[in-house]
């Protein structure tokens, strides 16, 4: 009976212990399955290499080619802002040079002294030096002459004939256009004597804000004496007003003058010789 029992017992305990196993095995199988979802879930997010061959396009990625495109554009934009701007302020610096100068100069309509018609579109494209004198002046026209011919001059070993010098007289009755040919004779050979009746001298004097003191009833007979500004005018190519250079100007400061309005305009690209 005892041996009975004992085997009985044997058994049951076998049982036990099989069933204990096969518990532990299902749960070791079920953390298994679990470790094995979660690796290949995250393996999965892990792009493979086709595919990250077909989000390129050649050696940019399409963001990277965004990037350039917008850069390259937003400079484009910027370096043309930056043109306008640099223009618009150059065009103010002129302006401002402009403003403030005096308005000097205007049409007229005078003789050569070749007996040729002149006006002011004649002087048009030339740096100009422009006097205002007679010929029966004693000392101080031929003195201001000889000093605007040496500043021609000079000026003519760096510009050639880009500056014309021009002799205007403020004595119609007697300064002739045979006499003002002889006078000029004396000085620079390409210098230009122009005159012409009162009432033209009176306008191109009004023009350029020259005083005279010719009579207007005064005759090539007569004895008169002429007073009048004592300076000359230095006009740019389109006819403008520059400076104006007293008898107190030397001669190399009416060359150093005319250089520097010169190389203005060469660094603005407005001349070229």
């Amino acid at each position: 009976m005892q041996a009975v029992i004992l085997r009985g017992l044997r058994h049951a305990y076998r049982s036990s212990t099989r069933s204990e196993r096969t518990l532990t095995n299902v749960r070791v199988d079920s953390r298994s399955a679990v470790r094995h979802t979660r690796c290949s879930r995250a393996y999965s997010s892990v792009p493979s290499s086709g595919d990250r061959d077909r989000t390129a396009v050649g050696v940019f990625s399409p963001t990277a080619a965004a990037i350039f495109i917008a850069t390259g554009a937003g400079l484009f934009y910027y370096f043309k802002s930056e043109k306008e701007s640099l223009k618009k302020k150059k065009e103010e610096e002129l302006a401002s040079k402009a403003y403030g100068r005096p308005q000097i100069g205007g049409p007229f309509s005078l003789l050569t002294h070749d007996n040729k018609p002149f006006t002011e579109k004649d002087v048009l494209g030339k740096w100009t030096l422009i006097y205002f004198g007679f010929t029966n002046c004693p000392d101080i026209c031929p003195e201001e002459l000889d000093k605007m011919g040496g500043a021609v001059n000079a000026l003519e070993k760096r510009y050639g004939t880009a500056i014309q010098p021009v002799f205007i007289s403020v004595d119609p009755p007697r300064d002739t256009p045979a006499r003002i040919a002889s006078y000029l004779s004396e000085f620079h050979p390409r210098l230009v004597g122009l005159t012409g009746s009162y009432q033209d001298t009176k306008a191109v004097c009004k023009a350029y804000r020259v005083y005279f003191s010719t009579p207007p009833t005064a005759k090539a007979d007569d004895d008169y004496l002429v007073d009048h500004s004592i300076f000359f005018y230095f006009m740019d190519p389109d006819g403008q007003f520059v400076d104006a250079f007293g008898k107190d100007t030397s001669m190399e400061a009416v060359v150093a003058r005319v250089e520097k309005e010169i190389g203005e305009w060469e660094k603005d690209g407005r001349w070229k010789m």
